[in-house]
């Protein structure tokens, strides 16, 4: 198969794995300026994420007013301010990237293959997407939270090719299994390809299709071997 095209995920796979200690620690930021106890806390974040990661709730501040309230609490203005500000800090420390991500990219782009995103994300992402280091490095971005839809959902994957100009069909997609974006990927006709690296075991991902059979890698690396090798 010859790829016009690599198309990654985002968390696990550009950025490192997120273990379930650091949401934990993270979900504590956040929740002190509340005055919500960290597990009532932990709770609610994780049951609306399906809400979330399609926009459902509105911006930040907007979404942490509704899970309060949730939680029978009714943050003043100063407490949810606090509390939006913890929870950003927290999330930018997530939006680093593995040390080989920008070389990958770079490397991909040099060889003339485009580069796309696929994420299932909450706002935090997008707002921030501008100014990451990768942003001029990818030249489409589909975020769920913008889109108002999640993995598997088949259109993400076509909005991607459509906006890289090529086929699915023409489309390397790489990621960690969350989402079960591996299926959905391969069934819109993409090469999907799991990034299964040292720290794939300790990730805190939704839906991960932990039994997936097909292809992996273990380095972002062997992603550029293996486009660049096939598009001649």
């Amino acid at each position: 198969m010859a790829y016009s095209a690599v198309v990654f995920d985002f968390f696990g796979t550009l950025t490192p794995s997120t273990p379930a200690a650091v949401w934990d620690e993270h979900a504590a930021r956040s929740a002190a300026p509340l005055g919500i106890p960290v597990p009532e806390w932990r709770r609610v974040l994780d049951e609306s994420f399906p809400e979330r990661a399609v926009g459902a709730l509105g911006d930040l501040s907007q979404t942490f007013r509704v899970l309060a309230r949730r939680c029978d609490a009714e943050p003043t203005e100063a407490a949810l301010a606090a509390s939006v500000a913890a929870r950003l800090t927290s999330q930018r420390e997530l939006f680093v990237l593995r040390a080989d991500a920008i070389a990958t990219l770079m490397r991909l782009r040099e060889h003339g293959l485009r580069v796309g995103v696929v994420s299932d994300c909450t706002v935090e992402l997008e707002q921030s997407w501008p100014t990451l280091p990768l942003a001029p490095l990818v030249d489409s971005v589909v975020l769920s939270c913008h889109e108002r839809r999640r993995k598997p959902d088949p259109e993400l994957f076509r909005q991607v090719a459509r906006e890289l100009g090529v086929t699915p069909s023409a489309c390397l997609y790489v990621g960690d299994g969350g989402g079960s974006e591996l299926t959905g990927a391969t069934r819109e006709g993409m090469t999907a390809v799991m990034l299964r690296a040292d720290d794939w075991a300790s990730n805190d991902a939704h839906a991960r299709e932990d039994s997936w059979g097909g292809p992996s890698f273990s380095s972002l690396s062997q992603v550029v071997a293996v486009a660049v090798a096939s598009a001649g």
